[in-house]
């Protein structure tokens, strides 16, 4: 009987041992799964990625971002989209080339919060779709954006498009099936659809531009115009955010992207 006590102990002592391994096991879990889940909210969503595969565009693309660019962690930018060197992205910009492609962005371009760069489908089943695409240099785009260009915020710009460069596309303006020629100025909130607009032209703020009379009727700019410096001092502006941002961490760690 003397021993009872003993081994009771024993067993007591071996039943809170393994209790202690099994919840030490559990809690060494959970605390991995807590890691796990800290790390994805605190890693920004990859800013760039390939387009899928669909009946209107077969082929697999990964945007191209040249050196100096920057791209900001809460942007888009998917599928066939060429930005070139110093072009700045700004905050919830979405760039998609999964449906028309290829989308062009020249050099030292800027696209504000919240723009959207899109197209009309330029393929289907493998063939391509007719009057989908501008010519420029020699090749199609869905969408092509010059040099230089300011797409301000809110901006829509929706292939088949072509914009020059040294253009100013101001805030909530649409360009749609239009092409829009060098240092031109789309003034906030106008529409520019289905039109050439020539070089050198603006479009008054909150305009509807939809007939090709009306764009050949647009006033030219000149010295009295009061925004005719405003995209270069835009262009500096963003620039330096794209060379600035390239060495300041963002808040949730990497900096965005600057591929090269």
């Amino acid at each position: 009987m003397d021993k009872l006590p003993a081994l009771a102990a024993l067993l007591i002592a071996s039943a809170s041992a393994s209790f202690a391994f099994v919840a030490g096991s559990q809690l060494a879990g959970l605390r991995a799964e807590v890691d796990n889940l800290r790390a994805q909210v605190d890693t920004p969503p990859a800013a760039s990625r390939p387009n899928v595969s669909t009946d209107f565009n077969g082929s697999i693309d990964s945007p191209t971002i040249g050196s100096g660019a920057y791209v900001d962690p809460k942007a888009s930018v998917i599928g066939a989209v060429n930005i070139e060197s110093g072009v700045y992205v700004g905050p919830m910009a979405s760039i998609r080339g999964d449906e028309g492609q290829p989308i062009h962005l020249g050099a030292n371009c800027n696209v504000q919060d919240g723009v959207v760069i899109h197209a009309l489908e330029t393929e289907s089943h493998g063939e391509p779709v007719d009057g989908r695409t501008y010519e420029v240099h020699g090749r199609d785009y869905a969408v092509y954006v010059g040099e230089r260009v300011s797409l301000a915020h809110q901006a829509l710009v929706h292939g088949p498009a072509a914009i020059g460069d040294d253009t100013f596309v101001g805030m909530q303006a649409l360009v749609f099936k239009a092409r829009v020629g060098r240092g031109a100025v789309i003034e906030p909130g106008a529409v520019v659809l289905g039109v050439t607009v020539a070089d050198g032209r603006y479009v008054p703020a909150g305009a509807v531009i939809n007939t090709q009379a009306e764009a050949d009727a647009l006033p030219q700019i000149d010295d009295a115009y009061p925004f005719r410096a405003l995209n270069a001092a835009v262009v500096h502006v963003n620039t330096s955010f794209a060379d600035a941002y390239q060495t300041e961490p963002v808040e949730h760690g990497e900096m965005a992207s600057a591929h090269h």
